[in-house]
């Protein structure tokens, strides 16, 4: 089913007979249903405000429409939103929906926030086939905003996603980054967070063990830039060389969509802790191969099919997410963390709010 309209997708919603997987672009593999639901007809921006930050456009807009139109006006989706199709050999295109959907955030976050944190506004149908509106167009406009960021991070167990208003930001006018050589992920969570308490606006924190390198962004007007590096060039140096990265746009895609994994097989994991928890939780994982995002909160893992991670690490402070793996694996363990006992029956009473006949997205989120 692909609708073309709102009406259409909610006249498709209340006749439903069975359950559905919802599909925008189909780049990040969600398990489910062989009956699905696309949402890529609901195409187009229908408003862009440069000057007032922000843009709306429904669900099925690819996210390079989207991007090349701010580009434009010299903006940009300040959270940088992954592209999973490397990683997860998909194709087509991503859509600003299941972005949402999904609340995919880059290496940003940790200066500006995540994709919920720019959610202005939502229209969608939920599980009984009515069309739901929440939110608007401005930051300060806080009727239901809970209800907006509530659909950011459900990946379409909640509702299905018609229309999305987002706050945008201007491109920096310069973009650096500095690598420190680091002899273990000790030195480089170290690094990151010298970089990250410092006064400095690093916009980027990461570590790759497979070249040694901590990488911290500094973005801005060019001579507020070349400042800031000379401020942060000593301080780095006191834990390893460092070195101004050539191509800091080339560099940070790679960090922001793992490309370090797109050509290795095997399970990945998507494991979110304290910073000050990387090193142990590092240990813990015995994987083949890490990479460090978030100043050491956000661990990417590669491990051989089948491994249950979870039951490797124990009891931790965080949660880990299975997000390439074989059907049969993802069965097996679960794609997200399974959440304790009380906020399991939180979570449920939600869905048979939003969704009384459990036709979205069945059993995707537990």
């Amino acid at each position: 089913m692909k609708p073309e309209t709102e009406a259409e997708l909610a006249e498709m919603v209340a006749g439903l007979q069975h359950p559905v997987r919802i599909v925008g672009g189909g780049t990040r593999g969600v398990p489910g249903p062989e009956a699905e639901i696309n949402t890529s007809g609901l195409n187009g921006i229908t408003l862009y405000e440069p000057g007032a930050l922000t843009l709306v456009a429904q669900a099925g807009t690819p996210v390079a429409e989207i991007e090349a139109a701010l580009d434009a006006e010299g903006q940009q989706l300040a959270f940088e939103p992954m592209d999973h199709r490397g990683l997860l050999g998909t194709k087509a295109e991503p859509t600003i929906g299941g972005v949402v959907a999904a609340n995919i955030s880059g290496p940003r976050r940790i200066q500006s926030g995540a994709c919920r944190d720019f959610l202005l506004g939502v229209r969608y149908v939920d599980g009984t086939g009515q069309v739901v509106k929440n939110g608007g167009r401005v930051m300060k406009n806080v009727t239901g905003y809970d209800l907006v960021k509530l659909m950011a991070g459900s990946w379409g167990t909640l509702g299905v996603l018609t229309e999305v208003s987002l706050k945008v930001l201007p491109k920096p006018e310069t973009v650096a980054t500095l690598a420190v050589q680091v002899a273990d992920i000790d030195s480089a969570v170290q690094a990151m967070s010298v970089g990250l308490n410092s006064p400095f606006q690093v916009s980027g924190a990461a570590y790759d063990p497979q070249d040694g390198n901590a990488y911290l962004r500094v973005e801005g007007f060019q001579d507020s830039v070349s400042y800031r590096l000379k401020q942060l060039t000593p301080l780095l140096a006191k834990i390893g060389q460092v070195s101004e990265v050539a191509d800091p746009i080339a560099t940070w895609r790679a960090i922001r969509d793992v490309q370090a994994f797109h050509s290795h097989g095997g399970d990945v994991w998507r494991i979110s802790v304290k910073p000050t928890d990387a090193p142990e939780i590092s240990e813990r994982l015995s994987a083949d191969q890490t990479l460090f995002d978030w100043g050491g909160g956000l661990i990417w893992a590669r491990v051989p099919q089948g491994t249950d991670l979870r039951a490797r690490l124990g009891r931790f402070d965080g949660h880990a997410t299975l997000v390439r793996a074989t059907e049969e694996t993802v069965k097996a363990f679960g794609r997200f963390q399974p959440e304790p006992m009380a906020l399991q029956a939180l979570t449920r009473g939600i869905r048979q709010r939003f969704d009384p006949r459990g036709v979205f997205n069945p059993g995707l989120m537990g």
